[in-house]
């Protein structure tokens, strides 16, 4: 397609589908304008460790249905091979050429720009924002991360050129933390617009099981990470199939993630026999929502994955959580962006031992839980943030006990001077004390 002098481009770049779905969602329920506002384009970026090993997101059930919304769709990795697209970061100065180029490549005129981007803060979406010097930026969540503090401090120029966060609303009412620094609005995309987005991504792919099963489980690779071992992420698995077992399902669907390998299939059949249940494990490259849409399961089983609240939220199907307390006291350093989406799993999920729960049905949950959510993001990057150290000492206070200490690290409350740390009192009574002050007091420093 030929640009038009002038003509305005909207630069959408997505790396997942769920996250496509959501775009498609924002576009059907016209948050981006009536659809002759401007040329769309949809860039893909494959951010897999290693792209050329990985599924692509055309091979994936419904792709072609999200994709026909856009005039044009464009390979962010085939533009910049051999450069990998979370490493490649051109020069300041070599900028203005590159945006040239880019224009040129992907024939989008002279005209103004928006992008529409995913986690700001990394690349390659902080990469097309310094090409695109004068774009507008639209940020879009893909899944619970929005709901936690900004990770890396952007750029003053990045930052304010910001318009909106747009959000779908996995927990009803809670508001993100993302880019609120900035005063960025954040803009919720119609649960029921990106329901009919799913729905649409699930048709014409049947899935056959005789008989179906009654709970999904959910896999994660979080061994590729470096969270977990091998063997202790097989071993959460496992645990899975054990807990469906025993709350009575009988027939599992194992959907791994797309990066997994093949040996976590045999621990899990084990895991089965040795349960006395029926497992399949899903092969097909699709979204954990078809699945839920086409088997209508009793029960979907995860660790903290998005998909989880979307089967709440969007189907209506109870959930179970395993794993996130070691989680919680695994992940390293505490800013660790994850930390907010395994805690929200874990202050609202029930263990599958204790069976499922429809945890969205509430429309007061957000409000509930968003004090702990303040609270663990101020932790998190309390320099972001300090407007909310007041209340982040008040919570602490209230409801620092036994339960809900694995949301925090002592050493992380001592840095910080809050409530819960280690008392310099006490310490002064202590072997070393003098020694563990000073390192704390260190540590402080550096967190200021």
């Amino acid at each position: 397609m030929n640009a038009r002098t002038g003509e305005r481009i909207q630069l959408f770049e997505v790396s997942t589908l769920y996250g496509a779905a959501t775009l498609a969602a924002a576009l059907d329920a016209g948050l981006f304008g009536p659809p002759d506002s401007g040329r769309r384009v949809l860039l893909v970026s494959q951010n897999a460790a290693v792209p050329e090993t990985a599924g692509h997101l055309s091979d994936m059930a419904g792709w072609s249905r999200v994709a026909a919304r856009f005039d044009q769709v464009v390979d962010w990795n085939e533009t910049i091979r051999p450069h990998h697209p979370s490493g490649w970061h051109p020069s300041p100065n070599d900028s203005p050429v590159w945006e040239r180029l880019l224009r040129l490549a992907w024939d989008l005129g002279d005209g103004p720009v928006e992008l529409v981007v995913e986690s700001v803060h990394v690349s390659p979406a902080r990469t097309l924002c310094a090409l695109f010097a004068e774009a507008d930026i639209h940020v879009y969540a893909d899944g619970l991360m929005s709901y936690g503090p900004t990770r890396d401090k952007l750029p003053p120029a990045t930052a304010c050129r910001v318009q909106r966060l747009l959000h779908l609303d996995l927990v009803p009412g809670l508001r993100p933390l993302l880019l609120s620094e900035f005063d960025v609005p954040a803009v919720l995309v119609p649960t029921a617009a990106f329901r009919e987005v799913l729905r649409e991504l699930s048709e014409g792919e049947e899935l056959h099981h005789d008989p179906a099963p009654t709970a999904v489980l959910l896999g994660q690779y979080l061994a590729a990470l470096g969270i977990l071992s091998v063997a202790e992420e097989e071993e959460l698995h496992a645990r899975m199939v054990r807990g469906a077992a025993a709350d009575g399902h009988e027939v599992l669907l194992f959907k791994p993630h797309p990066t997994a390998p093949a040996s976590y299939s045999r621990v899990l059949e084990k895991a089965a026999a040795d349960a006395g249940v029926q497992l399949t494990v899903l092969e097909r490259p699709m979204l954990a929502e078809t699945v839920f849409a086409q088997l209508r399961p009793r029960l979907v089983v995860g660790c903290f994955s998005t998909a989880m609240m979307t089967a709440a939220a969007c189907y209506d199907i109870p959930v179970a959580r395993v794993g996130t307390e070691l989680l919680l006291d695994r992940l390293a350093p505490y800013q660790n962006s994850n930390r907010v989406p395994v805690t929200l799993v874990d202050a609202l999920v029930p263990p599958v031992e204790r069976g499922g729960a429809l945890v969205t049905e509430d429309p007061g949950v957000g409000e509930r839980v968003a004090p702990l959510v303040r609270t663990v993001g101020f932790c998190m990057q309390s320099e972001r943030y300090p407007w909310l150290r007041t209340e982040a000492e008040h919570w602490l206070r209230e409801r620092l006990d036994e339960r809900t200490a694995r949301y925090f690290k002592r050493r992380r409350l001592t840095a910080l001077g809050l409530p819960g740390g280690f008392a310099p009192g006490p310490l002064r009574q202590l072997p070393g004390s003098g020694a563990a002050l000073r390192a704390a007091r260190k540590v402080r420093r550096k967190l200021r």
